[in-house]
């Protein structure tokens, strides 16, 4: 296929790599996967960067289609363009090299150790609870692998008995699955529709719990119960992730 057969020219994968060469733009977007819109000086703050700097390279990511920015007085905020930017970042953070960051005090050691377990990936859960959540649902027999996930008919008809689903769905119709490759477990976990929506009712029925300005999602007892009786999670997941202690960090 020649350039004559493409009208719209070639993808330019190489400008949206370098979107993404910059630290400081890299951190930026893996801050924004919390799914919550950030100020400049927040994520100034973040990246360790002066607001001005911040500034520059904001304005190229919004340029470049990753960020989308919103005017509320004085204040600009900037967040993920969308949720397959999301998908996006995440994998990329999957497939990349890990650069050796220094562990600092015990409260980041155990920072650490809660984003592995369970976070955030914009508008999904992610990390070692959500790929147990698939690893449930596919043992329970609601989700099938078979060329591509997909609920069985005992999944669509427990997305109505948990109040997921308003109404029973039509005959045929299956809710869009996609899925994200998780950075921390090297593993797939759910992502689009059926994502966001057990992300949504599990907030709602008081199963997780967000902590504050942080991608960090911590599981309640309610939590640990629902998803033992609904996926049979083994303990170990349903577990707190284990805190560290002073002594332990030396």
């Amino acid at each position: 296929m020649s350039s004559r057969d493409m009208p719209d020219g070639h993808p330019d994968v190489a400008a949206l790599a370098a979107l993404l060469a910059d630290r400081s733009r890299a951190a930026f977007c893996l801050a924004l996967l919390d799914g919550h819109a950030w100020t400049v000086t927040e994520l100034a703050r973040y990246a360790d960067v002066a607001v001005s700097t911040a500034t520059e390279h904001l304005n190229l990511l919004v340029a470049g289609g990753l960020l989308t920015e919103e005017r509320r007085g004085r204040h600009r905020f900037l967040r993920l363009a969308g949720a397959d930017t999301a998908e996006l970042i995440e994998n990329l953070a999957a497939r990349s090299p890990r650069r050796p960051t220094p562990v600092r005090s015990l409260t980041d050691a155990n920072r650490r150790r809660a984003l592995a377990h369970a976070r955030v990936c914009y508008d999904h859960l992610a990390g070692e609870l959500a790929v147990a959540v698939a690893d449930g649902m596919t043992a329970s027999g609601l989700l099938t692998w078979q060329d591509d996930p997909r609920l069985t008919s005992r999944g669509l008809a427990w997305l109505v008995e948990t109040g997921i689903a308003k109404e029973t769905p039509p005959p045929g119709w299956h809710p869009h699955i996609r899925t994200c490759l998780d950075w921390t477990e090297q593993r797939l976990h759910l992502a689009g529709a059926l994502g966001a929506a057990l992300h949504s009712h599990m907030i709602t029925a008081g199963w997780l719990a967000e902590t504050g300005p942080s991608r960090i999602i911590t599981l309640t007892e309610a939590g640990r119960a629902g998803l033992r009786d609904h996926f049979g999670l083994p303990a170990a997941v349903l577990a707190p992730a284990q805190q560290l202690e002073p002594h332990t960090f030396r």
